[in-house]
């Protein structure tokens, strides 16, 4: 007696639809597993050249600027904070309305909790006070709004008319006014004397009184 013999066809068939079906479980799978996304690394929102005014009884204070505003949150942490990875100024102004202080740096970042709020700087940062005439430079930059003091534990340099200091560390009022590096080292001082030029605050034309030499009538011999 003859037994008859499976379908070739029929299990060559199964054989293949087998295989497919395990590729295409395997390809989406990881498609799945390359979907996964952390919510808070994106930004909630982005702002383009963002403007900011801090104002008081109708007098301007404060003003900042950056190309570009990132807004985060983290939602298990609530804690939330702003990126500006293109740059960012900030210039403030005295009670009598003059442009005082500008602080630029390459990324800055503000980040705020319940009970907390700090701002950050970091790149380049570069702070002037042109009434003054100083200008400091280094890489990272704290600004405490609560205690309105600015500071970093990073070296500094301090460039006024009275001289040129560096160092580890800097404290300072916000508005850059009394500004003092805590470990200085290879420093120096410009002795000036009656002939050297004063420094004039090129911003706000502030500077020393430009009093003309009087006019004398010539005589004139033929």
């Amino acid at each position: 007696m003859f037994r008859k013999s499976p379908n070739i066809k029929n299990i060559t068939l199964v054989a293949i639809a087998f295989v497919i079906a395990t590729f295409v479980v395997s390809c989406g799978n990881k498609s799945i597993e390359g979907e996964i996304i952390d919510v808070n690394a994106i930004p909630r929102q982005s702002v383009n050249d963002m403007t900011a005014v801090q104002t008081h009884n109708g007098v301007l204070q404060m003003r900042m600027e950056a190309k570009l505003m990132q807004r985060f949150q983290n939602d298990s942490t609530k804690i939330s904070y702003e990126l500006f990875p293109e740059g960012f100024d900030v210039y403030a102004y005295n009670n009598e309305g003059m442009l005082e202080t500008h602080i630029h740096s390459e990324v800055a970042k503000h980040s705020t909790t319940k009970h907390d709020e700090k701002w950050e700087a970091y790149g380049n940062v570069v702070i002037k006070n042109f009434i003054k005439g100083e200008r400091m430079e280094t890489d990272t930059l704290y600004w405490d709004r609560e205690t309105k003091l600015i500071f970093t534990h990073r070296l500094v340099k301090m460039y006024s008319p009275q001289g040129f200091m560096q160092g580890y560390g800097m404290e300072s009022d916000e508005m850059a006014r009394n500004a003092r590096i805590m470990k200085p080292f290879d420093s120096y001082g410009i002795i000036s004397d009656s002939t050297s030029t004063p420094y004039v605050d090129t911003v706000n034309f502030i500077g020393p009184e430009f009093k003309p030499e009087p006019v004398r009538n010539k005589l004139l011999i033929k």
